[in-house]
C-alpha cells in the first residue's frame, strides 16, 4: 500500500499532525486533548485525534467566523 492510499483510509490522526494541520504546538494540541477542547481518543498511552471530529471542529469555527 502505498502512502497516499493509506492517508485516505486513515480516520485518525496522532496528536502532533493535529497539531500541524491546526497551526499550533505540540504542547498546547496536548493540552487541548486533555481539557476536551481537541477530541481525541486514548488507547494506553497513544493519544489519536478522530479526522471527522477535527472536521467537524473545523467545520464549526468557520461558521462561527462567518
Amino acid at each position: 500500500m502505498d502512502l497516499s492510499a493509506q492517508q485516505t483510509t486513515r480516520r485518525t490522526v496522532s496528536v502532533e499532525e493535529a497539531a500541524a494541520m491546526l497551526g499550533i504546538s505540540r504542547a498546547k494540541a496536548y493540552e487541548c486533548a486533555r481539557q476536551g477542547e481537541l477530541p481525541s481518543l486514548r488507547f494506553g498511552r497513544r493519544v489519536v485525534v478522530l479526522l471527522a471530529e477535527l472536521e467537524r471542529l473545523l467545520g464549526s469555527a468557520i461558521a462561527e467566523n462567518e
